[in-house]
């Protein structure tokens, strides 16, 4: 005879599986993102936003921690170095948004601008979910995500009515980000089955405040809402961008050189 409790115990188990792969998915994007902020340490254009990205990139790589840490926990396998440093390309799951190259300065404050509005979002609704550890972790970096978005539409904004110059590389900035951005309210079957047991969030839920609060930035900026006709997709199932390679490459490079070291 089957018990009730032997019954519910794949349910259980499935359940957990499906948070791990969807806490992974959001530490990666925290991870790649964190990344390709490092990048700009020494090469901002001024002391003060050397600071402000790193300040930026360390959050990040704090809720990266957060998140691969509890996605390791769930599945026992390995714990956030683990998931860091000895997966291939392939087995990332960050939305393609978070790795595309940094550009000029314009091209990371657009790609600042759509991500850190949508993970506000995403972290806001996050608070309240069935799952203690992520509604624990998205009640503190719903606070910091603030300071990120406000950091990139202050700069948007001043950039969009500065000179002609700036105006027309922010637009750019704009127009290079956007195809990347019908990701982020894109669902799977994961996402789906924990939205309907009330542990995640649903991301097509979340495009009418993207739509209003990016959209308010950019009128105030005086910039031009961009039209594309195509969507770039595929970061969720393993498929990313050419420059992706390198990326990994320069985030594991040390780990490779001395693994298992200790510092």
């Amino acid at each position: 005879m089957t018990t009730a409790t032997e019954t519910a115990l794949p349910d259980a188990a499935a359940r957990e599986d499906d948070t791990a792969r969807y806490a992974l998915a959001l530490g990666d994007d925290a991870l790649i993102l964190c990344q390709r902020l490092a990048a700009w340490v020494t090469r901002a254009p001024s002391i003060e936003e050397d600071l402000a990205l790193s300040n930026i990139a360390l959050d990040l790589l704090g809720h990266a921690r957060t998140l691969l840490s509890y996605s390791a926990e769930l599945t026992g396998d390995g714990d956030e170095d683990t998931l860091a440093f000895t997966r291939t390309e392939r087995q990332f799951r960050n939305v393609l948004l978070a790795e595309i190259p940094n550009g000029d300065y314009a091209v990371t404050l657009a790609r600042q601008l759509c991500l850190s509005r949508h993970s506000r979002l995403l972290y806001t609704a996050l608070a309240g979910s069935a799952d203690a550890v992520l509604a624990a972790f998205a009640s503190k970096a719903v606070q910091e995500s603030a300071y990120h978005c406000k950091h990139a539409e202050q700069w948007t904004i001043r950039l969009g009515t500065g000179t002609e110059e700036s105006h027309r590389r922010m637009q750019a900035g704009l127009e290079r980000v956007w195809p990347y951005t019908a990701e982020l309210f894109e669902s799977d079957a994961v996402t789906t089955r924990l939205v309907a047991a009330g542990v995640a969030v649903d991301p097509a839920g979340l495009r009418e405040q993207w739509d209003a609060a990016v959209g308010g930035v950019l009128k105030r900026a005086g910039l031009t809402l961009p039209r594309t006709t195509w969507h770039a997709r595929g970061g969720r199932d393993g498929l990313h961008t050419e420059g992706f390679g390198p990326l990994v490459a320069e985030l594991q490079s040390v780990h490779r050189q001395y693994p298992g070291g200790i510092w």
